[in-house]
């Protein structure tokens, strides 16, 4: 038996579907609940930024540097080493490993030291390492050699 019946809708009310459709989703499937790790606060004194932003199952960690209270390690790969456990014990708290990372970035006030880095830096990864830029970028704040800004996605 075939219908007769057929459906006709204006443009508006077309354009109206559309704007409703894109309103449920913007509010269900693309609105995140997000999770601050060491949030600075905005009335604070501290310097002006969150540790890392969990939004979904991304997290975003801020740069990090590998100086202990203010003081450049001796040796590059000591400061290689504690900035990458800061960077370790942050996506721990997010219920994440190294091996989640995505994409990292890596600032370097000397680039003569890329061969210590790396030599540090393989040894976080048990599984393929995340997409990588390692930038040669003069003075970093407290002298430090490396500064590391990541993204992580959990597995």
């Amino acid at each position: 038996m075939k219908s007769n019946t057929r459906f006709s809708a204006s443009p508006i009310q077309i354009l109206l579907a559309c704007a409703a459709l894109l309103l449920a989703l913007s509010t269900t499937a693309f609105a995140q609940e997000r999770t601050y790790i060491n949030p600075s606060s905005p009335s604070g004194t501290g310097s002006p930024f969150s540790g890392a932003v969990l939004s979904g199952n991304t997290l975003y960690i801020s740069g990090m540097l590998g100086v202990v209270n203010g003081e450049r390690p001796a040796d590059a790969k000591v400061e290689a080493r504690n900035m990458l456990d800061s960077i370790k014990a942050t996506l721990a708290e997010a219920g994440m490993t190294m091996d989640d990372l995505v994409y990292v970035q890596i600032f370097c006030s000397d680039v003569s030291d890329y061969a210590a880095f790396n030599e540090v830096y393989r040894t976080y990864f048990t599984q393929e390492f995340p997409a990588r830029a390692f930038v040669g970028a003069g003075t970093l704040l407290f002298n430090a050699r490396f500064e590391m800004q990541s993204i992580a996605v959990k597995r």
